[in-house]
C-alpha cells in the first residue's frame, strides 16, 4: 500500500491538469481522486487513478480525446478513469444524473453511464482528494447509505452468484485474476455491508481472516498475495485452486447479511 499521496498519481494529475487547461481552457474547475486513492488501497503497477472532474460546461469529445491521448503518451503506464460533470450533479442522486463524457482505459465515451453510481459517490465522500477545487466537504456530497446498502445487496444476489455460477462451468478461468477478483470482490460486499461504508479490497481481505473459519485462510490469502504481488503461491495445483475459490465464494453468498 501507498500513500494517498503517491508521487507518482501526482505527476499525472499535474500533467492531466495542464494539458486540460491547453485543450479545453477554462473547463476543469475540480479535479478529485476517489477510488482505491481515497480508500486507503492505492498499489502502484496495479490500481487505476480513478477521477471526478468537475466541469464549468459541457466538454467537447474531440478534445477530451485529444486530452486523454496526449496524457497517455506521457503518462500511460496506469488507467486514468474517469467521468466528468458539473458540480451540482454531485449534490444529486447519482440514478437521476444524465449520462455524460467519461474515459475508461483511455478510451473517451461522449455519452456514458460508467463511474455515475452511488458508490462512487460515497467514496468521494468518505475520502476523496482534492487535486483542484474545494475541499470535497464543501461539495456536499449526495449519499445514500440505505439505497447503497440494498444495491450491495442485489450485486451479491445478481451479479456475483451469475459470477459464481459461471466459474462453476470453467467460464472465468483459473488465472490469477480470477481468484483475486473473486475472493476480494464478494468479500469488499460483506465487509461493506458489515462496516457500513464502502470498504477497500485489502482491507476485506482482512476482515475475512478474521471473520471467516480458518479453512478459507489460504484462498483468501492467496488472493491477497496476488493483489499485493507480494510472497510466493501458496497453491501449486491451478484445479485445487479453482475448487477453493468455488467453495469460498458459495459460503460467501450464502451467509446471512451482516
Amino acid at each position: 500500500m501507498t500513500s494517498t499521496r503517491d508521487a507518482g498519481v501526482m505527476r499525472t494529475c499535474a500533467a492531466y491538469l495542464t494539458l486540460a487547461d491547453r485543450y479545453e481552457p477554462g473547463l476543469v474547475e475540480g479535479l478529485y481522486l476517489q477510488g482505491s486513492l481515497a480508500l486507503g488501497d492505492y498499489r502502484p503497477g496495479v490500481s487505476d487513478i480513478d477521477f471526478v472532474a468537475v466541469t464549468s460546461r459541457t466538454p467537447d469529445p474531440r478534445a477530451l480525446e485529444a486530452l486523454h491521448a496526449a496524457l497517455r503518451r506521457t503518462h500511460g503506464e496506469v488507467f486514468f478513469d474517469g467521468l466528468y460533470l458539473p458540480e451540482d450533479a454531485l449534490r444529486r442522486d447519482p440514478e437521476v444524473v444524465p449520462d455524460g463524457p467519461a474515459v475508461r482505459e483511455w478510451r473517451v465515451e461522449a455519452v456514458s453511464r460508467f463511474e455515475r453510481h452511488l458508490v462512487t459517490w460515497h467514496v468521494l465522500d468518505q475520502g476523496g482528494i482534492a487535486v483542484r477545487g474545494p475541499a470535497v466537504a464543501e461539495l456536499c456530497v449526495y449519499t445514500d447509505w440505505p439505497m447503497l446498502a440494498a444495491a450491495t445487496r442485489e450485486n451479491l444476489a445478481g451479479y456475483w452468484t451469475s459470477w459464481r455460477n459461471r466459474a462453476v462451468l470453467g467460464l472465468t478461468g483459473t488465472g490469477d485474476w480470477t481468484v483475486a477478483w473473486g475472493v476480494l470482490g464478494v468479500t469488499r460486499l460483506r465487509h461493506t455491508l458489515a462496516a457500513g461504508r464502502v470498504t477497500s479490497k485489502t482491507e476485506a481481505a482482512g476482515y475475512a481472516l478474521e471473520t471467516y473459519d480458518e479453512r478459507w485462510h489460504r484462498i483468501v490469502r492467496e488472493a491477497l498475495r496476488i493483489r499485493t504481488g507480494e510472497g510466493e503461491p501458496l497453491y501449486r495445483n491451478p484445479v485445487h485452486r479453482h475448487l477453493d475459490l468455488i467453495r469460498f465464494l458459495t459460503h460467501v453468498l450464502d451467509a446471512p447479511d451482516p
